[in-house]
Parts: C-alpha cells; sequence; structure tokens
C-alpha cells in the first residue's frame, strides 16, 4: 500500500471517531469476588473460569450462566458503543483481506528422505499437509487435511506436527476449545488411521526417540496452564502410564521440548525471563536419565545446539550483554570447559546460529539492521551475505526437524 493511501486512511478512521456521537450507554460492570491463587496472590475475576467441561455442556450450569451472561453485556455493549463505524470496519476488512494470498503454499523442506510443506486454498480455511518423496516431482501426499479435523467445530486449533525417524507415524496436538490445551493424537501415514494412543492436555508438542516407538511429550499446569512437566510415552501403552521425566518445580520456570540439528539429542529447556537452563539425553537411549547441560544461575540465558562432536552455546555469561558463542565438547558441557568462537562485542547483537556439517551461520544485528556472517567451520573464513540495499530485513530459519 502507499504512504498516502495508508496515511488518508488513518485520516479518516480518526475525523469519523472525532465527529460521531457516541450513544449513552452504560458499560457493563464485572463483579468482584476475591479469590486467592499461589503465592497469595488474589484474582477478583476467578469466578469467569470455566472447565473444558462446563465450556462443552450441552445443558450450562449456574456459574457456566453467570459468565456468559456477562460476557453477552459486553458484547452487546461493544456493539453499541462501535455501532456509527460499522462502515469503516468493512472497508479496513475488506482491505486486509483483500491483500491476503488465498491460495498460498510454504516454501519446500528436505527432512529424512522427504520435502515437507503445506498449503492453504481459497475456499478453505485451514492448511492441508504435505509431502513427497525424494524428489518434488514424486506424488504428492497428504499428511494431515486441517479442514477435514474442523469441519463441524467453531474452533479448531491444530500444532507441534512431528512424524516418526522411520517416516511411518504423525504426532499432532489439536485443540478444539481454545484453551491450548491440546490433545497429543497418532496417526498412522500409511493407512491413515489413527492409532489407539491419546493423550490429553498437553501443549501439543511432542518429540520422538531413535527407536520410533518413545515419544517425549509437555503437559500443562491445571491452574495456571504453564508448561510444567514432561514426560515419556511407549506406543501403545496408557497415557495414565506414561513416565514423569522431569517436573519444572519452579513457577518463574517454563518448559519445552527440543532436539539438536544433528538429533543425536533431545534437550528439555527450562526458560524463565532472565535465566535459563537446558537437559539433554541421546535420542538412541530414551530410557537414560536425563543431564543438565550447565545448572540454571540467576541472569545467566543460553541456548545450545550439537554438529559433530561438539556443542555449540549461544550464551550472555560473564555480563556479556550481547551474548556470545562458545563451544565444548560432548561429555564436557560445564562452562569451565567452554572455548569462544564469537567474543561479546558491544556494538553487535548475537541473536542466533544455525549449524552445517562444514558451515556456522550467525544471525546478528548491528546499526539497526540485521545481518548474516556465513563462517567455514574448518578454517575459520567467514563473509557477510550482500544483500545489496541500503535497509533490509533479513534471517536464518532453517528446519532442523519436520515440526509446524
Amino acid at each position: 500500500m502507499k504512504r498516502s493511501n495508508l496515511s488518508f486512511t488513518f485520516l479518516f478512521a480518526v475525523l469519523l471517531f472525532s465527529c460521531s456521537n457516541q450513544p449513552d450507554i452504560k458499560a457493563p460492570v464485572a463483579e468482584k469476588i476475591p479469590h486467592e491463587l499461589f503465592n497469595k496472590r488474589t484474582d477478583n475475576y476467578f469466578w469467569m473460569r470455566l472447565s473444558d467441561e462446563q465450556k462443552n455442556a450441552s445443558i450450562p450450569d449456574e456459574q457456566t450462566a453467570k459468565v456468559l451472561d456477562y460476557l453477552n453485556k459486553e458484547n452487546t455493549y461493544s456493539k453499541e458503543i462501535l455501532k456509527n463505524t460499522e462502515g469503516l470496519q468493512k472497508i479496513l476488512y475488506d482491505e486486509i483481506t483483500g491483500r491476503i494470498k488465498k491460495d498460498d503454499e510454504s516454501v519446500p523442506y528436505f527432512e529424512n528422505g522427504f520435502y515437507y510443506y503445506n498449503k492453504y486454498s481459497a475456499e478453505k480455511e485451514y492448511p492441508v499437509y504435505y509431502r513427497r518423496r525424494g524428489t518434488l516431482t514424486a506424488p504428492e501426499e497428504i499428511l494431515l487435511d486441517v479442514n477435514k479435523l474442523a469441519a463441524g467445530k467453531s474452533y479448531c486449533s491444530v500444532n507441534g506436527l512431528s512424524v516418526s525417524r522411520d517416516n511411518k507415524i504423525l504426532t499432532y496436538g489439536v485443540d478444539y476449545v481454545s484453551r491450548r490445551r491440546y490433545t497429543l493424537t497418532f496417526l498412522d501415514i500409511q493407512s491413515g488411521s489413527l492409532l489407539t494412543d491419546k493423550i490429553e492436555n498437553t501443549t501439543g508438542q511432542s518429540v520422538w526417540a531413535a527407536d520410533n516407538k518413545t515419544v517425549f511429550y509437555v503437559t500443562k499446569d491445571n491452574e495456571t496452564l504453564r508448561s510444567n512437566k514432561i514426560f515419556r510415552h511407549s506406543l501403545g501403552t496408557p497415557a495414565e502410564k506414561d513416565l514423569l521425566v522431569y517436573n519444572e518445580a519452579d513457577e518463574t520456570f517454563s518448559v519445552n521440548l527440543s532436539e539438536t540439528k544433528s538429533r543425536k539429542y533431545i534437550l528439555i529447556n527450562s526458560t524463565q525471563t532472565l535465566a535459563s537452563e537446558i537437559r539433554y539425553v541421546e535420542a538412541s537411549k530414551p530410557d537414560a536419565e536425563f543431564k543438565v547441560f550447565e545448572p540454571r544461575a540467576k541472569n545467566h540465558e543460553y541456548n545450545i545446539d550439537h554438529v559433530g562432536n561438539e556443542f555449540y552455546i549461544r550464551t550472555n555469561l560473564d555480563s556479556a550483554s550481547n551474548f556470545k558463542l562458545m563451544k565444548t565438547a560432548e561429555g564436557k558441557t560445564e562452562k569451565t570447559n567452554w572455548k569462544e568462537v564469537i567474543p561479546h562485542r558491544s556494538d553487535v547483537l548475537l541473536e542466533g546460529f544455525e549449524l552445517f556439517d562444514n558451515w556456522l551461520v550467525v544471525q546478528e544485528r548491528a546499526g539497526g539492521l540485521n545481518n548474516l556472517c556465513i563462517i567455514n567451520r574448518k578454517d575459520g573464513n567467514k563473509h557477510d551475505m550482500e544483500f545489496g540495499e541500503e535497509v533490509y530485513t533479513a534471517g536464518n530459519k532453517c528446519q532442523s526437524k519436520f515440526k509446524y
């Protein structure tokens, strides 16, 4: 859109709002009912919280009816107070949706013998996930059609798609309530049939071990929805028998799963605003105990990846506020063993890095611009990627495994 058109639209909106007469209607006021939570905090609006069972009940109970009554009053108030802007709302909506590509397709990427991608079509709301074996000219294989999952549902969200290493089973999380509590589901790709395995109250994320039968996943705290526990599931067994492998007891931290670029290690990442801690286990030894890479410490943030027989660590250790890059050998993860690869620089922010067999790609920010620095891991020679523009934006987003 041209700048002049944007300015005109903004000016038009301002004039419309400033000149319109607001209807004389009082805003609804929610009742305050004190409820004490953990850490002795008080939530005056806890009474609005509804369980999944209450949301899905055919006949609302007294609390549900009270919440719905208040929400309906809020919606009525919103419609009345914004009634004089309906024409502008339609103009803005039509312009925004008119600039969205209806038929869209992601860029294919290659992983473990297959090219993966997804497509949106003009007449459907949700994506369809595909793959092709070996080449982009191979027959197209549908992995998951989210439109079919969403049929007849008022809400549908799918995330965390992950394929087993033998390429036979797809796991994904689905939420039909809009509570961000996903049911982990298992699909036999060849037959298209669902397995009996089903796990409730997860983040939707899962990571496969190398044996193609063990899956690690994350669950949420029922009270706060904080991602706090990691479980290990074996295909064909009830979820009730899954083993708890890690519980993040510190309420200021949340956890997530990942795997290294080499796919040799599975990682449990515990993070908060100013600190992090990582545990790791070999993907080929899923029954082993997760080890701490470097114990958490106040104001120490770090993340890791692995290639060959080395770990690379992005860290703000020792007052490196813009972060620096270190590396260490397997089995020597303590910070006393870390060796510097890229030092801390006061004028350059090290935002991330990607590992390859022979190359290291570092994403940096300097002078307000992103920069991609490409380093030869063997001889250390490096060069910046040239974009040919004075102002631009760029970043590295390399797929390390099949995941949406």
